[in-house]
C-alpha cells in the first residue's frame, strides 16, 4: 500500500494523488484518487470504504515511512485490529521485497497513466479525467497473467475470471442511444490507454533493472569488497 505522487491535478475535486493496493496472495490491486493532504482519518475512511469492504480486514499492511501510518491514530488502529504494518526501506530484509517492487511497478503504471493528463468527453457537459478512468486501468491489469503466479488475480482469488465489456458487447450493428454509444468509446480508447501504459511500464522497469544490474562473474579465489553497511553484529 503506497501513494503515488507527482500527478496532474483532475476532476472535480481535484484529485492529486493515488493510493495504489494490491493483495500480496492474489495480486489484486485497486486503485483510488486520493489529495496530498489527506489526513490519517481521510485516509482510514477511504480504505475502509474501498479495500476492507472488498477484502476484508487485512493481516499486514507494506508501506514506505510515509506519515499517514505513523499517526496517533494508525499506531491504535493496528492493535485494535490485530493487524500489522511493515515499513519497507532500501535495504528491507524485513519486509517482503517481491511485494515491494510490484507495487514499485503498479506506481509507475499508474504515474504513466495518470501523467498524460488525459481527459476524454462523454458528452457535452461530461468530461473523464485519469481519476474516473482509473478504474480501467485496474480492471485491465486485474484480467492479465502475473508474472509471478502466470494465473489473472481474479482466478487465483476466486477460481473463475471477470467478463470484460469487450467480452460483452453486441457483434451485430444495433442502433443505440447516442450517449451510449459516447460511453462505449470512452470504454475503449480508456482500456487501449490502460494496455499502453502497462507496457509502457513494464519497459521502464526493465530499464531500470538493467541499468542497475550487471551480470558478475565470480570464481573461487576472487577478491571482493563487501559493504557492512547494513550489518548489525559488527562492531567498530
Amino acid at each position: 500500500m503506497d501513494w503515488v505522487t507527482g500527478i496532474p491535478s483532475g476532476g472535480d475535486k481535484s484529485y492529486n494523488f493515488s493510493l495504489v493496493n494490491v493483495d500480496r496472495f492474489s495480486k489484486t490491486p485497486i486503485f483510488f484518487a486520493c489529495h496530498k493532504d489527506d489526513t490519517a482519518m481521510d485516509t482510514a475512511i477511504l480504505i475502509w470504504i474501498r479495500v476492507v469492504s472488498w477484502t476484508g480486514i487485512f493481516t499486514k499492511i507494506i508501506s514506505e515511512r510515509y506519515p499517514t501510518f505513523i499517526s496517533a491514530l494508525w499506531k491504535n488502529i493496528h492493535p485494535l485490529f490485530r493487524t500489522k504494518l511493515s515499513f519497507s526501506t532500501p535495504y528491507h530484509p524485513q519486509t517482503d521485497g517481491i511485494a515491494e517492487r510490484m507495487i514499485q511497478n503498479l506506481e509507475d503504471m499508474v504515474r504513466i497513466f495518470c501523467a498524460y493528463g488525459i481527459e476524454l468527453k462523454h458528452c457535452d457537459v461530461l468530461t473523464h479525467y485519469w481519476c474516473t478512468l482509473l478504474p480501467a486501468l485496474e480492471l485491465k491489469y486485474k484480467t492479465t497473467n502475473n508474472y509471478s503466479t502466470n494465473q489473472t488475480p481474479p482466478i487465483i482469488e476466486k477460481g473463475w475470471n471477470v467478463r470484460l465489456p469487450q467480452d460483452s458487447l453486441r457483434k451485430e450493428l444495433v442502433e443505440i442511444h447516442t450517449t451510449a454509444s459516447h460511453f462505449k468509446g470512452i470504454l475503449d480508447k480508456s482500456r487501449k490507454h490502460a494496455l499502453r501504459c502497462m507496457e509502457e511500464s513494464s519497459a521502464y522497469s526493465k530499464e531500470k533493472w538493467d541499468e542497475s544490474h550487471s551480470t558478475l562473474d565470480f570464481k573461487v579465489g576472487d577478491l571482493v569488497l563487501v559493504s557492512t553497511t547494513n550489518f548489525n553484529n559488527i562492531k567498530g
